[in-house]
């Protein structure tokens, strides 16, 4: 009954702590994610949720119950023997209690060294297998396989510690416990032969002393498995008592925003990651509603960064952002981030179904609006050819499909989410030419009354953009359409664009040169041959050679 009881008080309780975990990391900002230890966040959030468990049960059904029977025996004791039974009965329940409780101190730093060995080596073992292919491109299986050995090795030693300590902390309650024993049962021999005892007394003594010996026993592990417990919770509590950077100011209305009305303005933005390493100073520009903007620029320029802050992963040290002529940092962060749509330059799936990731856009779309967009997304005819359809599994983070399938389904889920503002980071990178016009076709009628912001490298698929700003240094160092910053020919843009123009050029006639040195070497082939053969005839007599 008890067990039937408390299960569900306790498995509800580890479920509520375990939600409230969970939904406080998806809270946290994104400096937070990129800095986690992903192996030791989930063995951290395992122990912690059955620490719980754990520190209730033996509140509730341990100590409370032991602690009552100390205090019935030793009050039985008092009563029926006299107060020397008591003392020794309670003399020996402390010495064992302050024994138990000191070594179970001393013990904790080789506990906590076997877990915190245990994470390394999960650590080690998830990202060793995460990164797979990395590993066998450096033929690097043993190296890995070493390295997580060692940290075994470390557990190993901490666990040897923690056995043997345990095997001296249960002798010296046996012997505390034995020595009570034995001056109870002088005690009451004595009793017995001065005539103030019977031989039931000594049989009721012996018999009520042992019946504390079971509980005292498992006190003890209780108080060591409770203590390690309550580590394991703190470990858990820490992580939902760490605070978001990102946070909705108190009462932040929704943002209120329309495909009509999706302007946004960088106003003066200055950001870095690290103190002291600035990566945008003082940004300014306007993305008219409506309208299609494209970012340009070196790498490490700031473009990739602008993202981040326009989705509020992160916040400007100085300078605002204004979306339909609403502060982002006074709107809530849910309206905010639901209005806008990005399409990642890497794009990472869940291991899970194309079916699942496409609808991730949208979890209430219908199957036929998932199936719009995959072919709107040139994914469609695909799909239809993998094994399953939709249905296909994608591995973990979709690494059993194409760099160039990954990046379509990235951008169908985008158009399924249906925002008045998308933003397209080197959306089509992995692209081949024919697939890259394709959707870039039809990506130009689904922003055609949107506001969208491309982030290119490719700058031929950005042509059609109604303003080109091009970044250097974290500032805008040149603005305006395609042919006009072109027409400049001292300009950035320009270089980059004869850079890129000419490193096709190079390629392209790299093949063409190869491809003629090719067919001039079978020419000549050929012709030595054919002159190897006329001599190996000549003179011979033979007027038909």
């Amino acid at each position: 009954m008890r067990n039937a009881v408390f299960g569900k008080v306790a498995q509800s309780s580890i479920r509520r702590i375990a939600k409230n975990v969970f939904l406080h990391l998806h809270n946290l900002d994104l400096g937070f994610h990129l800095s986690r230890q992903t192996g030791a966040l989930s063995k951290a959030i395992d122990r912690g949720t059955r620490g719980i468990s754990f520190v209730l049960s033996a509140l509730v059904f341990n100590l409370g119950p032991t602690m009552f029977e100390v205090f019935l025996v030793s009050s039985i004791l008092y009563y029926k023997c006299g107060v020397q039974f008591a003392v020794v009965t309670l003399g020996t329940l402390g010495a064992y209690t302050a024994f138990t409780i000191g070594v179970t101190q001393w013990r904790t730093k080789f506990r906590i060294e076997m877990n915190k060995a245990d994470n390394e080596a999960g650590n080690a073992a998830i990202d060793s297998l995460l990164n797979y292919e990395t590993v066998k491109y450096f033929n690097n299986e043993k190296y890995e396989a070493e390295r997580y050995d060692s940290f075994l090795k470390i557990y190993e030693n901490s666990s040897l510690k923690t056995t043997s300590t345990l095997a001296m902390l249960n002798f010296g309650q046996s012997v505390i416990f034995s020595m009570g024993l034995t001056a109870v049962m002088v005690l009451a021999s004595k009793g017995i032969l001065a005539g103030n005892l019977t031989i039931g007394d000594l049989v009721m003594v012996n018999g009520l002393l042992f019946q504390l010996s079971m509980p005292l026993n498992f006190l003890g592990t209780v108080y060591r498995e409770t203590r390690q417990a309550l580590i394991d919770m703190n470990t858990l509590f820490t992580l939902l008592s760490i605070d978001t950077k990102i946070k909705n100011k108190d009462l932040a209305p929704a943002l209120v925003v329309t495909p009509q009305t999706a302007n946004i303005v960088f106003d003066d933005v200055y950001f870095e990651y690290l103190e002291g390493q600035k990566v945008l100073t003082g940004v300014s520009f306007e993305v008219p509603a409506g309208k299609k903007i494209a970012i340009v620029g070196g790498s490490g320029s700031g473009k990739s960064t602008l993202i981040r802050l326009l989705f509020r992963f992160y916040e400007p040290q100085k300078g605002n952002i204004y979306v339909a002529g609403q502060n982002i940092q006074d709107v809530s962060l849910e309206s905010l981030r639901k209005a806008i749509g990005v399409v990642p330059q890497d794009a990472v799936l869940f291991h899970n179904t194309l079916y699942y990731n496409l609808m991730y856009g949208d979890i209430n779309a219908s199957p036929e609006e998932v199936y719009e967009v995959a072919k709107l997304a040139g994914l469609h005819d695909a799909i239809l050819r993998m094994p399953h359809d939709y249905n296909t599994q994608v591995g973990e983070r979709g690494l059993k499909l194409s760099g160039g399938e990954k990046q379509r389904v990235a951008i169908a889920r985008a158009m399924l989410k249906n925002p008045p503002i998308i933003l397209y980071d080197e959306a089509t990178s992995s692209l081949d030419s024919i697939t890259e016009e394709n959707i870039l076709s039809s990506m130009r009628d689904i922003v055609r009354h949107r506001t969208s912001v491309f982030i290119a490298h490719r700058l031929s698929t950005i042509v059609d953009a109604d303003e080109i700003i091009v970044l250097e240094k974290g500032k805008v160092a040149e603005r305006g359409t395609h042919f006009g910053l072109l027409a400049n020919p001292n300009s950035l843009y320009s270089e980059l664009w004869h850079t890129q123009s000419n490193r096709v050029l190079n390629s392209q006639s790299n093949q063409k040169s190869e491809k003629s040195s090719q067919e001039m070497s079978k020419e000549e082939e050929r012709k030595k041959l054919q002159e190897e053969i006329i001599n190996s005839v000549k003179g011979c007599g033979n007027c038909s050679c």
